[in-house]
């Protein structure tokens, strides 16, 4: 196979644009914010990074006790985003984008401050990414970074209206109403690099497809699909249940990003004492079935879905038949014919075991199956069970799938019809 290139693929017609990062205290925005400048080879205005070594230099001739809160902090508040402003002013007069990375919650309400925004941005477009999480994980990320200034964050009050509450939110406020002007809303709890790719597909930048993969010479009589993260994004859902329990029984929730694929049983017996495991699986799956907010189909999955019969196509998924329902209704995605879940079998991925179950309820031979997945477990499961993969991204790295092709999202394929029988992949248009 043709080595794929690292690099994502511009629209070089496009023309500039500013990337606006925001998000409150603790939501991972600054993060973010460095990944997407380093990849799109963007610069990064910080709002913290341009204006608190200024202000915290002047802490001692500043009222109050700090400027967060102090008697001119709606005053200070204006200034910081002024200077923001006419920095990126600077670059969008010289045709360059960049990237702005701060709470932008007045901003976000529209209104003034976001026209001034927009002004400064001009001839550039805005594109706005709002970093969002409960407010249990903000907390919590806030006591584990210990920054002073956190401290004079009010973030279990409730946000107000009227003049000043963009000031109180810029403090940390926790209640602050949701964007008011468009956005993509991202998923606090997911890792970096699961965000990135959900950015870039949001500005029409796209992963590149090896066009000479022995993938498509291939012929198939069925394909079966994983559900998470394949033909459905839950991972903000996944992780929303796996963090509250976490929280609730005392272990670490980046078990659960180590660990994608893999059945929650297993899971939680390796992170719960043996004593609470079954009241922890009970637990989990109730979560689970509940929280299905954000849950949309990936790119693509449903247009593929449709170009099979109903006899060449099954979704092989490593959660409960409860928790696949739920989601698979939440998504707007029929469920086929077959339908094998971790209530179906004695060994989940990455044993093969739930791939040969479901090729043999199709009445297809392994090896004629394509295996469509987004996690390792379920790669190494597909290759148990002798069938070729295609690896979909925003998961898991490319090359942790070792796939015989990549994608980052399904509408980067659609399904070509042999004459002979069968079906291959083909590059979608």
């Amino acid at each position: 196979m043709a080595e794929q290139s690292q690099v994502a693929q511009v629209n070089t017609e496009r023309k500039p644009f500013v990337l606006v990062v925001a998000g409150v205290a603790g939501s991972g925005k600054t993060t973010l914010g460095r990944a997407l400048a380093a990849r799109l080879a963007l610069p990064i205005l910080d709002l913290d990074t341009l204006t608190n070594p200024l202000l915290d230099a002047l802490s001692d001739v500043l009222p109050g006790e700090h400027w967060l809160t102090g008697p001119h902090a709606p005053v200070i508040r204006n200034g910081r985003y002024a200077v923001l402003r006419e920095a990126a002013a600077d670059l969008t007069r010289v045709g360059l984008g960049a990237v702005l990375v701060a709470p932008f919650t007045a901003e976000l309400r529209g209104g003034a401050e976001w026209d001034a925004l927009v002004a400064a941005a001009a001839p550039a477009e805005i594109v706005v990414v709002h970093v969002d999480g409960s407010p249990a994980l903000l907390a919590a990320r806030r006591a584990a970074r210990g920054e002073a200034r956190d401290a004079f964050r009010p973030a279990d009050a409730v946000a107000g209206v009227g003049a000043g509450v963009g000031a109180r939110a810029e403090a940390g406020v926790a209640g602050v109403p949701a964007p008011r002007v468009p956005h993509l809303r991202i998923e606090a709890a997911l890792a970096t690099t699961q965000q990135v790719p959900r950015v870039l597909r949001e500005l029409g930048i796209r992963e590149p497809v090896d066009p000479l993969s022995p993938l498509f010479g291939k012929t198939f009589d069925a394909v079966l699909f994983d559900l998470d993260g394949t033909l459905l994004d839950s991972t903000g859902a996944v992780l929303r249940s796996w963090e509250t329990l976490a929280l609730e029984y005392g272990f670490s929730a980046q078990a659960v990003q180590e660990n994608h694929g893999r059945t929650a049983g297993a899971l939680i017996r390796a992170v719960v004492a043996a004593e609470r495991v079954s009241e922890a699986s009970a637990r989990i799956q109730q979560l689970e079935v509940e929280d299905v907010d954000g849950i949309v189909p990936i790119a693509g999955a449903l247009d593929l879905l449709a170009a099979l019969p109903e006899g060449a196509k099954a979704i092989v998924t490593s959660g409960t038949r409860a928790i696949a329902t739920a989601r698979m209704a939440a998504a707007g995605i029929p469920a086929p014919g077959v339908v094998i879940t971790a209530d179906d079998v004695v060994n989940p991925k990455p044993d093969p075991e739930p791939f040969l179950r479901a090729a043999a309820m199709l009445g297809v031979d392994p090896a004629r199956c394509l295996v469509v997945e987004d996690a390792p477990a379920g790669v190494a499961a597909a290759r148990a069970a002798g069938c070729l993969v295609l690896g979909v991204g925003g998961t898991a790295p490319r090359e942790a799938l070792a796939a015989d092709l990549w994608v980052d999202a399904l509408d980067r394929v659609t399904i070509a019809p042999h004459p002979a029988g069968g079906f291959g992949l083909a590059l979608a248009p």
